[in-house]
């Protein structure tokens, strides 16, 4: 048969991903309102990672993502030599702010979580709470992450999961501002499966734990405001729409409060699942 006559049945090539677009927008969007509002409020989460990891005094400590630096802090009031980076340089502004204010040695430089600028095995413990998950490359983050940690060091991860509230706060955007074709969903990395897949091969164990990170405010319109002004996702989902789409998100949001909220009296308490996971390079 000649290739003419195969050539209507075939399916036709997948469309190539831009993802250097992919993360110019993803940039923009972190870059927009400021995540350190939101973010300190996620402390408790730096704090139980560098616990779980069983971190040690004098360790080197890269955190990538690391946004306005919660894990930085936590490894650094253990005593560690803690190194923070981010392609955000607001952000990274931000968690200078807080060492400085709270007396904590730690170190900033402003890097791409796809290409980290250090040789191999540079660290004894690589982290990151909720920023390298949303990596459009995801498979290049993961080796980014193994590449610099030394054998026998550790990786620390936190990441939500895709039937927890943020997982499906960004389920209910996506309905009303889908995300770019092709590009994984970065709630894959709370699940184990995908951690599997993205680490199995260089790790000597993968231990994951569900944990929850509770959402606490004054109330449901309160914690609109808070995301809507401050949380980069949410602001750029509802700059995009139109008046009226923008009332489906904030009825879509509220209803998605009300199904998480267990608070009873009005505020909003949220548990919001996410994955710990300790993964030892071999």
């Amino acid at each position: 048969m000649s290739t003419a006559t195969m050539a209507p049945s075939q399916s036709p090539a997948p469309a190539q991903i831009d993802l250097t677009a992919v993360k110019s927008r993803q940039q923009g969007a972190w870059s927009s309102g400021d995540y350190a509002v939101v973010g300190t409020t996620l402390q408790i989460v730096g704090e139980q990672l560098c616990e779980a990891l069983d971190i040690r005094a004098g360790q080197k400590v890269l955190d990538v993502a690391a946004g306005n630096g919660n894990v930085s802090l936590a490894a650094a009031r253990r005593w560690c030599d803690v190194l923070a980076t981010d392609y955000v340089p607001a952000l990274l502004g931000r968690a200078r702010e807080r060492a400085e204010g709270e007396r904590l040695a730690v170190g900033f430089r402003e890097a791409d979580a796809e290409a980290l600028p250090f040789p191999d095995e540079s660290f004894d413990v690589v982290v990151s709470t909720f920023g390298v998950m949303f990596t459009p490359d995801q498979e290049r983050a993961a080796a980014e992450m193994i590449r610099v940690c030394k054998r026998g060091g550790k990786i620390g991860l936190a990441n939500w999961t895709p039937e927890g509230f943020v997982g499906q706060l960004f389920k209910t955007i996506g309905r009303h501002v889908p995300p770019p074709a092709g590009v994984k969903s970065p709630a894959l990395w709370g699940t184990h499966a995908r951690l599997g897949d993205l680490f199995r091969a260089q790790a000597a164990s993968i231990e994951a734990t569900q944990r929850e990170f509770v959402f606490r405010y004054r109330s449901p319109e309160h914690w609109l405001e808070v995301f809507r002004t401050y949380y980069g996702p949410v602001l750029k989902a509802f700059v995009t729409l139109d008046t009226a789409t923008q009332t489906e998100l904030e009825h879509d949001l509220f209803s998605l409060i009300g199904q998480f909220n267990r608070s009873g009296d009005g505020t909003v308490v949220v548990p919001s699942t996410y994955l710990e996971a300790v993964i030892t390079r071999r």
